[in-house]
């Protein structure tokens, strides 16, 4: 499905995908790229574990969310398709089992993209509708809520 701001899902470029495959080989053997993980995540279809390299954000406040840039992924549907929510960050030997509760409310996905955008914009700029940034209203960072899916990240042990 395509909006007028796009389509639905930005693919990879050749480089994107050939960094991304980098990214995800650092992140299983213990180096993190300013806050990139393995995202493990069971296939809704295969039941068998999906992976892709994701930047997980940490608030001061130790709230942890990852927001989807290119859209809605194979990832994100994976994800949505949960009954539990359970999914796992990898990071060398540092599995995290976390319950991903997907912020559909723009009161509380705004200031999450709000903060990705401030932090990985150099990175991940180029999937948002030009003139979208870090710096724009809040109506307009809302109009993307559900297209760029944020879901918070609870530790399993906690939830």
């Amino acid at each position: 499905m395509a909006t007028s701001d796009g389509p639905a899902v930005i693919a990879p470029t050749r480089f994107a995908a050939g960094f991304n495959r980098a990214a995800m080989w650092l992140a299983r053997h213990g180096v993190s790229l300013l806050g990139s993980r393995v995202l493990e995540v069971r296939g809704r279809s295969s039941g068998e574990p999906r992976t892709t390299v994701v930047n997980l954000m940490r608030l001061d406040d130790g709230t942890t969310f990852l927001v989807a840039p290119r859209g809605i992924t194979q990832w994100v549907k994976n994800v949505r398709a949960l009954p539990d929510g359970r999914v796992t960050t990898v990071l060398g030997r540092r599995r995290e089992e976390w319950v991903a509760a997907e912020l559909t409310e723009p009161d509380e996905a705004v200031p999450a993209l709000r903060h990705y955008l401030q932090k990985w914009a150099w990175e991940v700029g180029a999937f948002f509708p030009p003139g979208i940034s870090a710096k724009s209203p809040d109506a307009e960072l809302a109009a993307l809520v559900g297209r760029k899916p944020v879901f918070r990240l609870t530790p399993a042990r906690a939830a």
